[in-house]
């Protein structure tokens, strides 16, 4: 464990503990709508891979306190009806990697879940790779991705082609990037492609736009926090689920306790050559 993950994972021990106080006595929770992400779901010594067994406790948890579990296009549609009703959570994976159908879905499935699946078709293709791995860890196929998406636990959706730091990339680029993740996806799918994820949640208001002028619904960012009616729809807020964390930790994220950036939020930017206040950042990449 690096000291920057070291000191990550006390930071949100502490958090954790302070809102298990909080809690004990009686503090009402902020209403709204949270959506929980994952990346991996795996044994690897990997800061983006949870174990199966922390993921099984995840699961269990949301299953014995009656939560919905739905994916990222329903959560919108939820929070477009009004209120959502109590007990309901959103739940994504980024990047689309082989162990999610293997560890994931089958416990997803059993209980009823949903989630969405952000995929980016050039690096499903090959032609692409995610530059945070020295190997990659195997992703979903096209042909499996296509039969999981018709059956309908996991909705596949949009990260972009090849999952650049898009604040980086010229105008025409970044548009190509967002543009053509939605063709290319629903080439594939044979439907309507409908949410997108910023890769590394990164985007200022340039990316934004071209989000919705790309025919997006949804958008998702990895900054932690409720949702509510009034939450723009294409920087809907999301919680990381790491690698350490413990089930008080998980009902911390669940329950409201890291609604806030927290404090290491400074390295994150600096790290990925994100200083200005109006740009989003939080996945704990490699």
């Amino acid at each position: 464990m690096t000291a920057f993950h070291t000191l990550k994972a006390a930071g949100t021990r502490a958090r954790s503990a302070k809102w298990a106080l909080r809690a004990s006595q009686g503090e009402p929770e902020a209403r709204g709508l949270r959506i929980l992400f994952y990346h991996r779901i795996s044994d690897d010594r990997d800061e983006l891979a949870v174990s199966p067994r922390r993921f099984r406790r995840h699961v269990d948890y949301l299953a014995s306190q009656c939560y919905r579990v739905v994916d990222v296009v329903e959560a919108a549609a939820l929070l477009d009806s009004g209120d959502p009703p109590p007990r309901t959570v959103g739940l994504s994976f980024d990047d689309g990697y082989l162990d999610v159908a293997e560890q994931a879905l089958p416990l997803l499935a059993e209980r009823g879940f949903r989630a969405t699946v952000f995929v980016s078709p050039a690096v499903i293709d090959g032609w692409a790779t995610f530059d945070w791995y020295d190997r990659q860890p195997p992703l979903l196929a096209w042909e499996e991705i296509v039969e999981l998406d018709r059956e309908g636990t996991l909705r596949f959706e949009a990260h972009s082609l090849t999952h650049p730091n898009l604040l980086k990339l010229r105008e025409a680029a970044a548009r190509e990037e967002i543009e053509g993740s939605k063709a290319a996806l629903e080439a594939r799918l044979g439907r309507e492609v409908r949410a997108f994820s910023y890769p590394s949640g990164l985007f200022g208001l340039r990316e934004r736009g071209l989000v919705a002028a790309a025919g997006y619904r949804v958008a998702v960012s990895c900054e932690p926090g409720v949702n509510v009616r009034g939450t723009d729809r294409l920087s809907l807020r999301r919680v990381q689920i790491d690698r350490r964390d413990g089930l008080l930790d998980f009902r911390a994220k669940l329950g409201g306790g890291h609604d806030s950036p927290p404090p290491l939020r400074a390295l994150y930017r600096r790290r990925y050559g994100a200083g200005a206040g109006s740009l989003r950042l939080a996945s704990s990449r490699e």
